[in-house]
């Protein structure tokens, strides 16, 4: 596992419509940081927009499957084309210049729906990586834990299939329904931990657990680190739009974080990034949409936080 994770929701058009130039550029620049780079990306990125450019990126650059490891958050399938114009129906205003909606499928048949999906979107590109994408989110919205239960017998029967998985793992906001997963024996191989731990959320159980993983031979990604983009000065907080009376905590924090961070001369990434590092995490999952941030993110795995940094938070 490479310490650096390269996310691909701009492949899919997240927020903006983004050249395929450019997303080969970006595909380019993930070799130039690592010999074998891992990217993450899942069927609902830009529903399935993201599979396609990522394989017809590696196509164009001349890369095989052996050249890099693919990671997709499973439980998201396309389900119609849409007219000219016309918002998809899953996450309106996130995507832009999408041809298709889609739609969640989680169940052991639904599951394997979306894996076969993913192959024939990728082009021939393995998927070594394999996760059933925000189970928190099916639950919340009524789905059933017999479900998610069985997409994971799925996955689990993928991996011994010799079909190219090689590992099973869970993506997840709420960390809490990763533990519960793990509490009814689901023994995934890495767990990516959306929303929590930061350094402005990090409550004392969710530690426990993260420690328990580990101990565990878990392999631990953390996709979280900036809240969102909160920690680095936007006004999104952990995919809302903060408020500030409602969190007039996180800002006291994010206001004397910042001024630490100029008083050390640190890009306030690098500690954001170093505290997952700190907690025992594998790896920290980072996203952009510029290839020329590509290298800079990386670096980030390597940077260095002195230690009265540290004492002074």
């Amino acid at each position: 596992m490479k310490p650096i994770i390269f996310g691909t929701s701009c492949l899919g058009n997240l927020y903006k419509v983004v050249p395929f130039e450019t997303k080969v550029e970006i595909a380019s620049e993930w070799f130039k940081a690592f010999d074998k780079p891992v990217i993450d990306s899942a069927g609902k990125y830009g529903a399935g927009l993201s599979l396609e450019c990522i394989g017809a990126a590696l196509r164009h650059l001349g890369k095989t499957s052996g050249d890099i490891d693919i990671s997709v958050k499973l439980g998201w399938r396309r389900s119609r084309r849409l007219s000219p114009g016309e918002e998809p129906t899953f996450e309106p205003g996130a995507w832009k210049g999408l041809e298709w909606d889609a739609v969640q499928d989680i169940s052991a048949k639904g599951i394997m729906n979306c894996f076969e999906e993913a192959c024939e979107l990728l082009g021939g590109y393995a998927i070594r990586m394999a996760s059933v994408h925000d189970p928190d989110e099916f639950l919340a919205g009524g789905g059933g834990m017999d479900d998610v239960l069985g997409a994971y017998r799925t996955l689990f029967g993928l991996k011994d299939s010799g079909r190219g998985v090689e590992s099973v793992g869970v993506g997840s906001k709420d960390w809490r329904v990763i533990r519960e997963l793990w509490n009814r024996g689901v023994r995934f191989d890495w767990a990516m931990f959306a929303c929590a731990p930061t350094l402005l959320v990090h409550p004392p159980e969710l530690l426990d657990f993260v420690a328990r993983l580990k101990d565990a031979g878990v392999t631990l990604i953390d996709s979280a680190v900036f809240n969102g983009g909160f920690l680095m000065g936007s006004d999104m907080l952990d995919y809302r739009k903060a408020d500030r009376t409602r969190d007039a905590a996180a800002f006291e924090f994010r206001d004397r974080y910042l001024a630490r961070c100029r008083e050390a001369g640190l890009d306030p990434a690098v500690p954001a990034v170093q505290y997952a590092y700190r907690l025992g995490f594998d790896a920290v999952a980072l996203n952009t949409s510029s290839p020329g941030r590509i290298l800079k993110n990386a670096s980030y795995a390597t940077a260095k936080v002195p230690e009265w940094f540290w004492d002074g938070l």
